[in-house]
């Protein structure tokens, strides 16, 4: 896959700023942002996984030994692998079951990630969180790495969190309430979200590096 059209991106960028001044804020600041793509394989699915409620660096550590282990992360590899295997790489059990029931999904054909793919945007979320392992939050990332513009991760914390320090807020907003507040950014909630991604991962490099990095 490949991201989308750079000149609609930045159409989108400027119609979102005219309508909220914290996605103004990180427009201005860093401009249009890398848009996340990914294939529509498992492997894009499993890292996500992998990637949940831990810390990024944590996630990355395990991620590796997970290649390493398996060589190339397919249904078949990780239906193949023994389960203590997975788990040395540091992987939870609960991530192993879901990695496994994804796989499962994938392998009988009720989940066709081609299919997803290409389905209209609610056919698509829908197939994908009726697969056990894939919660909304999965769903919506992987659309957004399918290059869905809409594709909004709601209750997703680093985005709450950037719109609350762009917003100078002192609360952050909850989740049904920035749920709310996103529906003002409708057709472009995808891109409203790298914008907030791209402007907080850029604020905590700079403070990391003014830290001495360490």
């Amino acid at each position: 896959m490949t991201a989308p059209n750079s000149d609609v991106l930045l159409g989108a960028c400027g119609w979102l700023s005219e309508r909220d001044p914290a996605l103004a804020a990180a427009f201005a600041a860093y401009g249009v942002p890398q848009w996340r793509v990914g294939q529509p394989e498992y492997a894009v699915i499993a890292r996500m996984i992998a990637f949940q409620q831990i810390t990024t660096k944590a996630a990355r550590t395990i991620w590796d030994r997970v290649e390493a282990r398996l060589g190339t992360v397919h249904t078949h590899t990780v239906l193949g692998e023994d389960e203590e295997a997975l788990r040395a790489c540091g992987l939870s059990r609960p991530k192993i079951r879901h990695l496994r029931s994804i796989a499962e999904a994938i392998e009988s054909g009720e989940l066709d990630l081609e299919r997803v793919h290409k389905a209209g945007m609610e056919e698509a979320r829908a197939e994908l969180i009726a697969v056990k392992g894939i919660g909304p939050w999965t769903a919506d990332l992987f659309l957004m790495a399918c290059g869905r513009l809409d594709a909004f991760p709601v209750g997703d914390v680093g985005l709450m969190e950037s719109y609350r320090l762009l917003s100078e807020s002192e609360a952050r907003l909850d989740s049904r309430a920035f749920s709310e507040r996103a529906e003002s950014w409708r057709p472009y909630r995808g891109v409203a979200a790298h914008l907030l991604w791209a402007w907080i991962n850029a604020e905590r490099a700079k403070a990391y590096a003014a830290d001495g990095g360490g």
